[in-house]
């Protein structure tokens, strides 16, 4: 990551009464990050700069209309940076800012837990399957 910016905890009941008010910034910017998209656009670019037909290949089932709004938004947003190169073909490549790398570092450990315990909707009904459907890691 290129850096990372300290966070800091806010009192209990000031987090809950901020982002539940629909009209909290931080309530948009939240829905925004942990949007489907958004959430499988920022660990793809965790591992570096990217382009876009290679984030595309990557985030499986994603239309182009999709990703093209999911990264508009991140960009707007200041978690993603978007560098056009003045080449023939077009060439654009997408990063994590800062702020980008600060909100994968959070969301990293989510992934990992939500990898750690998914289990299919189907099949794994055995202990020994959910142990073994648990084991297994997403390998790109």
């Amino acid at each position: 990551m290129k850096g990372s910016i300290e966070v800091e905890p806010l009192v209990t009941e000031s987090r809950l009464t901020g982002v539940v008010d629909p009209n909290c910034p931080a309530r948009g910017l939240l829905e925004r990050v942990t949007s489907r998209w958004g959430v499988l656009t920022l660990v793809a670019l965790s591992d570096g700069t990217m382009r876009w037909g290679e984030i595309r290949r990557l985030l499986t089932g994603v239309t182009e209309k999709m990703l093209a709004q999911t990264l508009r938004t991140l960009e707007a947003d200041g978690l993603v940076a978007r560098k056009a190169h003045a080449v023939v073909p077009p060439r654009v490549d997408y990063s994590l800012t800062d702020l980008g790398c600060a909100a994968v570092d959070l969301l990293l450990p989510l992934v990992d837990w939500a990898v750690a315990t998914a289990i299919p909707a189907q099949g794994a009904q055995s202990e020994a399957e959910k142990v073994q459907w648990r084991a297994r890691r997403c390998t790109r």
